[in-house]
Formats: C-alpha cells, structure tokens, sequence
C-alpha cells in the first residue's frame, strides 16, 4: 500500500524559506511521478513541482520556476521541496502526491487530478 508523509511545513515572511520532506512507502513500480501539489481553501489545487523517478528530471510550474527546487534522496526514497523567495501567495497547504499511470503514459506533467495517491498535506504560509 502506498503511503505518503509530508514533513517541514511553517510559517515564515517573505522572501525567506522553507523544506518540505515526502517519505514515499509501498509502490510495487519504481516507476513513477512525484508531485507536489498545493491548495488554498476555496481555489483550485495547483501542482508546483515533481519529478519522474524514472529518469531523475524535475519540472516546474512558472509560477515557482527559479524558486522552488525538487530532488530526491533515493537512499531514503523521501522527495524534498526547497522554497527560496517565499512569497505571501505561496501560502497553501503542500500535499506530496504521485501518480503511477507515468508506467502508461511514458511521461509525467503538472496535473492535480492525475495523481492517485496523496499524502496528509502540510501547511506553508508566508506573511509580508
């Protein structure tokens, strides 16, 4: 069974940042996108940032491009989130989510509702 624990979430100003942590258990395929995806109550989810364990790439949304930066300690299989130049509208709850249709599709993108799996979500919010 799949399972997703985020971790480092907090309340910071702007322009300072933060670490998020997923630790990622349970997958029968090491095939696989892992997505961070974030929401305000009330607003659509937005997927900020992921990475294909297949192939080790990360991408972005614009919206965090050149801010935000994914990578994963293989080792512990935990996905880490560091967010540089946190703005008041980054302000969300982060889920860690991942989506295992990458074995089918052959890629992995910015979708929310591609996402099978997600983790408890842990609150970032920033103050100007």
């Amino acid at each position: 069974q799949v399972h997703l624990v985020e971790s480092g979430g907090g309340s910071v100003q702007a322009g300072g940042s933060l670490r998020l942590s997923c630790a990622a258990s349970g997958f029968t395929d090491n095939r696989y996108c892992i997505n961070w995806v974030r929401q305000v109550p009330g607003k659509e989810r937005e997927a900020v940032a992921g990475v294909s364990t297949a192939s080790g790439t990360p991408y972005y949304a614009s919206s965090v491009k050149g801010r935000f930066t994914v990578s994963r300690d293989n080792a512990k299989n935990t996905l880490i989130l560091q967010m540089n130049g946190l703005k008041p509208e980054d302000t969300a709850i982060y889920y860690c989510a991942a989506d295992t249709d990458y074995k089918i599709r052959g890629y992995c993108r910015l979708r929310p509702e591609d996402n099978a799996y997600w983790g408890q979500g842990t609150q970032v919010s920033v103050s100007s």
